[in-house]
């Protein structure tokens, strides 16, 4: 799947707005998409690095007009956590040198909410 076709929608509530302070985003995204997918499109489309990837079902609801019953769609939700403050990482060669590594990734999400 295409970056494009994983993510939907963001979720604005206020709850998810909360969640924005702690570098928690909240998506609708497809249905068939996997954790790795979803954390792989967002880590594309806004050049973040993501924590974690938590999804959640939401079953559809029951609704009546008039007589006639229906039932509106299933989807499928994402909180994505990411990392607000990015720092060197040093790790060993396999000479026993030590070596930096400091990419540059975004902090916030800037592109949320229309921003």
């Amino acid at each position: 799947m295409v970056a494009e076709d994983i993510i939907i929608a963001p979720v604005v509530t206020e709850k998810s707005s909360d969640g924005i302070a702690e570098g928690k985003y909240t998506f609708k995204v497809n249905k068939k998409a996997t954790k790795i997918d979803i954390k792989r499109a967002v880590e594309k489309l806004f050049e973040v690095k993501v924590l974690n990837v938590t999804t959640i079902t939401v079953k559809g609801k029951e609704k009546r007009v008039g007589r006639n019953v229906g039932k509106t769609s299933d989807w499928k939700k994402a909180i994505v956590t990411i990392d607000t403050n990015a720092s060197e990482k040093s790790y060993l060669t396999k000479g026993g040198k030590e070596v930096k590594v400091n990419k540059k990734y975004k902090d916030s999400i800037d592109e949320f909410m229309g921003a």
